[in-house]
């Protein structure tokens, strides 16, 4: 699918229609050997060096906002640049904040209850690591993370009240974030009614929903996407999920979509026979990590919120995503096997 979404541009500006794909090619293998290696460690030596992972994931955080080290794409300073690859740190960021928050989780369950001495603390660093994406900005993956570790600290029995009221201040947060870059409020207006800006702040997400249109039920035939050629912009990327659904239509949504929640399914089954606490927490928060990014990405493609460049695991072209989707499923897969 990143071949058939990106030749047409790949030809156009590299003169290679499968550069994308051979790049990607490169990370998929890198991807399969750590995916690999971590199903054969125990998982357990996560809890013993979750400390050491979160400090590093911050120092690799901090040295991608410095300029000169850190490079910027698509107005965004978040990766680490080596030759024509690309690595992006915040992605990296996920997995160190799931095993760092499931350690203090399993560590302290019967302070959890209280707010000030159990919640609080932890939720000190998840915003902590917030900011330092948002400074990149990366509002995308940002979500994606404080979204991740609120459902696994919601898991460990916090009263829902509290959510109600960190959710209302989430908003108010989000709200001033908006506010603070136009960009932003010119993609709400946009999600609210792209046609107000057809050719600008909207344009992206009416020319996703030209893709899925057409689908039907079987698609226009792999290859046979229109609107890759250069109506849908970089398709092979955040709105992969669009030339699936125009190439492939219905049946290939729905195959899919299938494919994630039996991901999730058995990364959540996994969780419940799983016997210490630690590597129910983990299991978890990888689970819901991939779904939560998932979902994001397909409500964004199809126009139910606003755009947020959040890639769709496993299939959008991205190397750091892959590593991290991939690496996710090998933890999962080393929970399973010891337990």
């Amino acid at each position: 699918m990143i071949y058939s979404a990106s030749f047409v541009w790949a030809n156009y500006k590299f003169n290679d229609p499968f550069k994308f794909v051979k790049m990607q090619g490169i990370f998929f293998i890198i991807g399969l050997v750590i995916m690999y290696l971590l199903s054969k460690i125990d998982y357990h030596i996560y809890y013993k060096y979750a400390n050491v992972i979160l400090i590093i994931c911050a120092i690799l955080l901090i040295l991608v906002l410095i300029p000169g080290i850190g490079s910027v794409r698509n107005g965004s300073r978040s990766w680490f640049g080596i030759g024509s690859l690309g690595i992006q740190p915040s992605e990296f960021a996920k997995i160190g904040l799931i095993i760092y928050v499931s350690k203090y989780l399993n560590n302290n369950e019967r302070i959890m209850k209280s707010i000030l001495h159990g919640v609080l603390p932890i939720l000190g660093v998840i915003l902590f690591f917030f900011g330092l994406i948002m400074l990149e900005p990366d509002f995308g993956t940002a979500m994606v993370i404080v979204l991740t570790l609120v459902v696994l600290i919601f898991v460990s029995g916090v009263k829902i009240s509290f959510f109600v009221k960190i959710g209302l201040t989430g908003l108010l947060g989000i709200v001033g974030i908006i506010i603070a870059a136009p960009y932003r409020m010119k993609r709400i207006v946009s999600f609210l009614n792209p046609w107000s800006d057809p050719l600008g702040s909207g344009y992206q997400i009416l020319q996703s929903l030209y893709a899925i249109g057409p689908g039907g039920l079987l698609g226009q035939g792999f290859l046979k996407s229109r609107q890759k050629y250069f109506y849908l912009p970089e398709p092979q990327t955040d709105f992969i999920f669009s030339i699936i659904s125009e190439e492939l239509g219905f049946l290939g949504v729905f195959i899919v979509t299938s494919f994630f929640f039996f991901i999730f399914y058995r990364g959540v089954y996994i969780s419940l026979k799983t016997k210490d606490l630690f590597g129910k927490y983990l299991a978890f928060g990888l689970s819901f990590g991939l779904i939560i990014q998932a979902s994001l990405n397909l409500m964004v493609v199809v126009g139910l919120i606003p755009v947020t460049g959040v890639t769709l695991p496993f299939l959008s072209y991205g190397g750091s995503s892959l590593l991290v989707s991939m690496a996710s499923i090998g933890i999962l897969l080393s929970i399973s096997k010891n337990s």
